[in-house]
């Protein structure tokens, strides 16, 4: 069997000047080691977590008052290991150290020339609201949400929040009322910050109704602080306890900051389940775990230095906002955008990486798909010799995109699609700038993360699916789910099917060479025959077909067995032929399997989404078989479910 051969190879110097690099010399050093490859690296980073997180403290320079008395008690436990035990930090303080004119945000609106500030005013900006929130009487374990577009003041505000020790929460303005009261209901904010509104796709969309909703039915609220952002000066007097952010803001001479020293695993984040079958489960995550696990990230897998211009293209609702806003703990400058990427066309987001000259560009699988379906070549319609990295997560990267990428996006850079999930706050597979890249897989496990695929039986394949598991804990794992005292939501979200080991959830396999390869959430994984599928195997082979827009595969009971059902959207002027239907079946045999071939091929007029771009499977799968879907509002378009209901041709 020929070798598979990489679409990109970074150059000698490259690697020479990467900060993985830099790393792996300081583990040398410290050590006596003579490591020299990331595979070497990786495998002592799991053989002694313990070790590599304290290197990785000091090699992050993490801002502190009080050292830690050990890295970790009860390694062997999961849940239960403690990290850090006996270090004072506080996660604002890191992500301010620098203080100078060097630019540290970038806002660009859809409809708007960019606004820039520096670290200097940035952290002015920060002592003021920090104050205010303090006068307010807001102190540590105290929620403050945003119901936020991602603009300059919902980093401010979530800055000042987290340095007085308050625990930080958001969504997107794009939620409907009852979505953000089945999130903020749970967890009781004392404080919201809501913009006036947004703008999505050339359209200005008022937000202060939900807001006057949403704060008449969350009692807990003493103050909603609201931005103006497409009016200067909006009418508030209908919303309860309201106050222009202008008003808000401490006065005078610059305060300063009393940055609250806190325990490392001090409640800094509370993340949200997606909800589609369910009220959202409250994910809390830790200041010191979410600060050290991001500046691994950024730091090693990303290679970002405190020169680069960094993008991620998301909301203030998923999890890329709150690991691209912890850039700023390296000093370099972000970039947030607020509306649609393809306003006024699919090469908005590639002009703003022209623009800004954009160093890593973040973005989705979907995102990239969509682009090339437009036929968009932006290597050549615009000037990217900035870009050194992309980035790409939210669903598995196809093969077809790994290639459009290199052939028109750019040849010299490194692809990094990365895999982990809200419930870590980052990854568990993602990049490696020492290393190749290979078309179709993650580049890397992410140091210290101890992953692999699990059988059914509970036993390590490489080679070939299976659920993806990591055996080892990590710093930003969930210290708790929101009341959940007795962990038992906990505990069943993960460890109820491999005692003592993390399943994520997603299906997977683990390549020879290190690298994964994602095949879908393992809940949506189809078993014609008893064989497990997954459902991206389908996706790749459909989705490059120039007749299908969009597309959408679930498995339905059938017969005391379960068949392949899917769901298409067509361009628009096609019809779904019997031939077109041959076809699809015959390119699925072909590149996949005969298990594969779906049963039933059906047209939709549209493919239901989450809010963050995930297909989402398990819905429709309710749907089909007769069962609730219960949180419509998790979705971007849940109009669209009701096509899924009562189709005739499920019932033969």
């Amino acid at each position: 069997m020929e070798e598979k051969r990489p679409l990109w190879t970074p150059s000698e110097e490259r690697v020479k000047k990467s900060n993985m690099t830099r790393f792996i010399g300081f583990v040398n050093r410290r050590h006596g080691f003579a490591l020299t490859t990331y595979d070497e690296l990786y495998r002592w980073s799991i053989d002694d977590i313990p070790a590599f997180w304290a290197d990785m403290w000091d090699f992050a320079e993490i801002v502190h008052s009080r050292k830690y008395d050990r890295v970790v008690d009860g390694l062997e436990r999961m849940p239960g290991a403690k990290w850090f035990p006996g270090a004072q930090l506080n996660f604002a303080e890191n992500l301010l150290r620098y203080r100078d004119d060097r630019t540290a945000l970038i806002f660009k609106g859809e409809a708007s020339e960019p606004v820039r500030r520096t670290y200097a005013w940035l952290f002015e900006e920060v002592s003021r609201l920090a104050r205010s929130l303090r006068d307010l009487g807001v102190k540590p374990g105290d929620r403050v949400v945003g119901f936020m577009p991602n603009m300059i003041e919902t980093v401010v505000a979530m800055l000042a929040a987290t340095s007085v020790g308050a625990t930080w929460s958001s969504t997107s303005p794009d939620f409907g009322i009852k979505g953000v009261l089945d999130r903020f209901g749970q967890v009781q904010p004392k404080v919201l910050f809501a913009a006036n509104g947004y703008s999505y796709n050339g359209k200005k969309i008022d937000s202060l109704g939900r807001v006057s909703e949403i704060v008449t039915q969350l009692p807990t609220i003493e103050k909603a602080v609201v931005v103006p952002y497409t009016e200067a000066r909006p009418d508030i007097g209908a919303i309860k306890g309201a106050v222009h952010y202008s008003d808000f803001l401490a006065k005078g001479p610059v305060p300063g900051i009393a940055f609250e020293q806190l325990p490392f695993e001090h409640p800094l984040y509370i993340m949200y389940t997606s909800g589609t079958t369910g009220l959202p489960k409250c994910i809390v995550q830790s200041a010191g775990g979410i600060l050290i696990h991001h500046m691994k990230e950024l730091m090693l897998h990303s290679n970002v230095k405190r020169d680069d211009t960094v993008f991620y293209f998301t909301t203030c609702g998923w999890m890329m906002w709150n690991w691209l806003v912890s850039s700023l703990s390296l000093g370099a400058a972000v970039v947030l955008y607020d509306g649609s990427p393809f306003h006024p066309d699919a090469g908005a987001l590639w002009k703003l990486a022209q623009d800004e000259r954009i160093n890593v560009f973040g973005t989705s699988a979907k995102y990239l798909a969509a682009v090339e379906a437009e036929n968009k070549k932006p290597g050549s319609e615009y000037d990217l010799s900035g870009l050194k990295t992309i980035l790409s997560t939210g669903s598995p990267l196809s093969i077809e995109s790994f290639e459009y990428v290199y052939r028109d996006v750019k040849a010299d850079v490194q692809l990094s699609s990365i895999s982990g999930g809200s419930d870590i706050n980052g990854c568990f597979a993602l990049g490696n700038p020492n290393g190749p890249v290979y078309a179709g897989e993650l580049q890397v496990r992410g140091l210290a993360m101890k992953v692999a695929a699990f059988d059914e039986q509970g036993k390590e394949v490489v080679g070939r699916t299976g659920e993806l598991v990591c055996r080892a804990p990590s710093p930003s794992m969930p210290i708790s789910f929101w009341n959940d005292p007795d962990m038992k939501k906990y505990r069943a979200a993960y460890f109820e099917t491999y005692p003592n080991v993390w399943r994520h959830g997603d299906f997977v396999t683990v390549t020879g060479r290190g690298g994964v390869i994602m095949h879908g959430r393992s809940d949506a994984t189809l078993n014609p025959g008893g064989v497990r599928i997954g459902t991206a195997e389908i996706y790749c082979v459909v989705e490059t077909m120039p007749e299908i827009a969009d597309s959408l595969v679930v498995g339905q009971d059938w017969d005391n067995d379960v068949r392949v059902v899917l769901f298409v959207k067509l361009r628009e002027g096609v019809a779904l032929s019997d031939e077109l239907v041959a076809r699809i079946k015959k390119a699925i045999r072909e590149n996949t399997s005969p298990r594969h071939v779906p049963a039933k091929v059906l047209k939709v007029n549209g493919v239901p989404y989450t809010i963050n771009m995930k297909k989402v499977e398990l819905a429709v799968r309710n749907i089909i078989h007769g069962k609730p879907v219960t949180n419509t509002d998790a979705l971007s378009n849940p109009r669209v479910l009701d096509e899924y209901r009562d189709i005739p041709e499920l019932k033969t």
